[in-house]
């Protein structure tokens, strides 16, 4: 199944896009042999607009858009929580069905408007507290190869 990240706004070259890229070279090295990846990460440009409701619907279109996937996750704060062995039978029980894509959907500073939590079939969690959108990438990004791990039985994830 292959995997996509849409997020809004752009990772600057330094140390968080070189955390992000060592974990989706090991997604796409690891999640081979379960199926997962590669992993595709588009970035879109952060909305101008005046007030928070106008950036929101037009980052929410354009994250929709881009969203082109079987399996739509969108993350944010209120989302379903799941653990990491949750998370990869979650992800397991998705390309078991047949599904050939999901695309997480992580949005810019204002939050989501209701075109991009209208085309999720998922809201998903990665803690009460709000990140920055380039921690949220690492973090998802290291989730979803801990996933990997989990369903190969690779000794990474210890719990």
């Amino acid at each position: 199944m292959r995997l996509s990240i849409v997020a809004v706004g752009r990772l600057k070259d330094g140390p968080e896009r070189e955390l992000y890229l060592k974990y989706a070279k090991r997604i796409d090295d690891t999640g081979r042999n379960v199926a997962l990846g590669p992993v595709k990460l588009t970035e879109i440009a952060e909305a101008r607009q005046a007030s928070a409701a106008q950036r929101r619907a037009d980052e929410a279109q354009r994250l929709a858009v881009a969203a082109d996937a079987d399996f739509v996750v969108l993350l944010d704060e209120g989302g379903t929580a799941l653990g990491s062995e949750a998370f990869a039978r979650l992800l397991a029980t998705r390309r078991d069905e047949g599904r050939r894509t999901t695309a997480f959907l992580i949005g810019g500073p204002d939050g989501h408007g209701g075109a991009a939590r209208a085309k999720a079939q998922l809201v998903l969690s990665l803690g009460p507290m709000t990140l920055p959108h380039g921690l949220a990438r690492i973090v998802l990004a290291e989730q979803i190869y801990r996933a990997a791990t989990i369903l190969s039985g690779h000794p990474y994830h210890r719990a």
